[in-house]
């Protein structure tokens, strides 16, 4: 019963059923956020910053259009996400970040809309870093998947820079003590719903693969540990802002990637 990252990785990409899942999962959470970011670029009055909200949301875009791409190499299809399993949706139906009713909203977004979408991003780019690092680490050298996903980590690495950027300007802003409260609100729920979306895409690969009942019990017993762990100890790497080694990453100059 094999249980390392890798041996789990190598599973679900070897089967079509559950590769076709994973990408059809991953293509539409990066479609939402290229949606959303094109939607709060419209509605931020700073331009400077609205031109890096675009090149957020172009980016996640490219990454939606490449794990499509990946289907595609194999002749499938995408298919419906499992609603537990939808990432995005759980965070929003959790109350953080920027609901698609506002967004459909015509009004400028004010300052403390513009934090809730600068801490979502924060959060949420840390937890993306940090998964796909482990993807690079695995098969950065794989025919296949080696300059996808290291294309996709070297743009998690700038999207997260930025965050740290746009925050710390809003700190100097005045808004320091509502920047830090937002970003240990948001942690918290988004280390919950992290847990629920893994439990649903280990159930949802495990009745694919026709896991045992014991390697689903070992598997669903680390997620839940992991999430004990994050939220009694680490979740304080999502909070924490620093000035970033990679300056205006998403700015006028960056290189843009195709």
């Amino acid at each position: 019963m094999a249980l390392s990252a890798r041996a789990i990785y190598e599973e679900i990409r070897s089967n079509d059923e559950t590769f076709r899942l994973f990408c059809s999962i991953a293509a539409k959470g990066e479609a939402q956020g290229g949606w959303e970011n094109a939607r709060i670029a419209e509605l931020t009055g700073d331009r400077e910053l609205a031109a890096k909200i675009v090149r957020h949301g172009t980016d996640e875009d490219k990454h939606g259009r490449i794990f499509l791409s990946l289907l595609r190499k194999r002749g499938l299809e995408p298919i419906a996400v499992p609603a537990d399993a939808d990432y995005c949706i759980l965070l929003e139906r959790a109350g953080i970040g920027l609901s698609h009713a506002r967004l459909a909203e015509d009004r400028p977004l004010t300052d403390e809309e513009l934090l809730a979408y600068l801490v979502h991003s924060r959060v949420t780019e840390q937890r993306a870093a940090e998964e796909v690092e482990l993807q690079r680490k695995l098969f950065a050298d794989d025919p296949e998947l080696g300059k996808v996903i290291r294309t996709i980590a070297a743009d998690e690495e700038n999207h997260l820079a930025y965050c740290h950027e746009e925050l710390l300007r809003m700190v100097e802003r005045g808004h320091g003590a509502r920047a830090r409260a937002m970003l240990r609100h948001y942690a918290q729920v988004e280390i919950r719903a992290y847990r629920d979306v893994s439990l649903a895409v280990m159930r949802n690969m495990g009745e694919i693969l026709g896991w045992s009942r014991a390697k689903r019990g070992v598997l669903a017993f680390g997620i839940r540990a992991i999430y004990q762990i994050e939220r009694l100890f680490t979740w304080r790497r999502m909070t924490t802002l620093r000035e970033p080694a990679r300056k205006n990453a998403l700015g006028a100059h960056a290189p843009l990637r195709a």
